[in-house]
Parts: C-alpha cells; sequence; structure tokens
C-alpha cells in the first residue's frame, strides 16, 4: 500500500470511525508489527498481543495522527514500540496484580473482537459481490448512505415496492453467504 493510501485510510477512521479504512490498516500493519516485534525478541505470544495493542491504539487514537509530521508507517511503529517499551516496564514492576488491573477495565473492545469484526466485515464483502448489481445499489443507500426506502425509490427512479423486493433478495443472500439464513 502507498503511504497516501495508508493516511488516507488514518483519515477516514479518525474523521468517521470507518471500518473497513480500519480493517486495511489493520490488514497491512498487524502483521508487521508482529514481525517487528518478534525480530527484537518477543515471544510470539508476547509480539502478537503487542500488535493487537498497537492497532487498538491506531483505532482510538487516528485523530491524532498529522501527515506533517511523519508517515502513516513510522506513527505505528513508534506506536508499537512504545507500547513494547511500557510492556518491558511493566515486567520489571511486577507489584501490581492482575486483580487490581481487572478493576480498571476501561471498556475499550478487545482485539479479538475487533479481529471476529475484521473477519466478518470481509465476509460481507464477499456477500455484497455476489449482488446483482441492482441489490447492491439498494443496500449501499440504504445502509452505507443511510437512505429511507421512499427516497431511494425516488433516487433510482423504480416503485417503492422493486426497492423493498430488491433489498429483501439482497438480504437473504447475504444472510445466506454469511451463515445466518436461520433467521
Amino acid at each position: 500500500m502507498l503511504a497516501a493510501d495508508l493516511a488516507a485510510d488514518l483519515a477516514a477512521v479518525a474523521a468517521a470511525g470507518d471500518r473497513a479504512a480500519f480493517g486495511r490498516l489493520f490488514a497491512h500493519f498487524a502483521p508487521r508489527v508482529k514481525a517487528y516485534m518478534l525480530k527484537l525478541g518477543m515471544p510470539a505470544q508476547k509480539a502478537e498481543d503487542l500488535a493487537q495493542d498497537t492497532m487498538l491504539t491506531v483505532w482510538r487514537k487516528a485523530s491524532l495522527y498529522d501527515p506533517a509530521r511523519a508517515e502513516p508507517a513510522s506513527w505505528v511503529f513508534t506506536i508499537a514500540r512504545n507500547l513494547r517499551i511500557d510492556a518491558l516496564r511493566r515486567e520489571r514492576h511486577p507489584e501490581v496484580s492482575d486483580d487490581e488491573l481487572l478493576e480498571h477495565e476501561d471498556g475499550r473492545p478487545r482485539a479479538d473482537d475487533l479481529l471476529d469484526g475484521d473477519r466478518r466485515a470481509r465476509r460481507l464483502r464477499g456477500a455484497l459481490a455476489t449482488l446483482t448489481p441492482e441489490q447492491a445499489e439498494v443496500v449501499r443507500l440504504s445502509f452505507f448512505a443511510d437512505l429511507a426506502h421512499p427516497a431511494i425509490a425516488e433516487r433510482l427512479d423504480v416503485p417503492l415496492g422493486t426497492v423493498k423486493s430488491r433489498l429483501r433478495l439482497a438480504m437473504v443472500k447475504i444472510r445466506k453467504a454469511l451463515g445466518d439464513d436461520d433467521r
């Protein structure tokens, strides 16, 4: 990925919490951060944890990224380096118990929840690719542009019943592709 594309994805995450943009950032940086941690001698599980923590920090602090000050990769790897230093400091000061840490959970989404969401998003993109162009357009306008059915009918110059039928058929295909067809 080009630095400009990565910067655009960071801006999209910062501005609108764009999950698709974050998914691209995650797919690009998470393996690289993990490899960086492994190269620095971290155990595999700790490297994975730090890569996840890095990407969570990217998600939470994307609004702090300034393209005038650093390339996206430099910014992400600075976060990773700082998290690694913090982890090493914690290991040297084990006086804080796990129970105390659990009392101060911050309510942020867990890394595995974000990863599951990313996997589901990839499956959803695959399901959307199976739709007819007409169905895909109705889904895009309904769910991504947040238009009401009458507004979609007006925009596409089709009857309201057609919009509803296309949307219903699209949802059946999507649910089946996602394994949610038991509803």
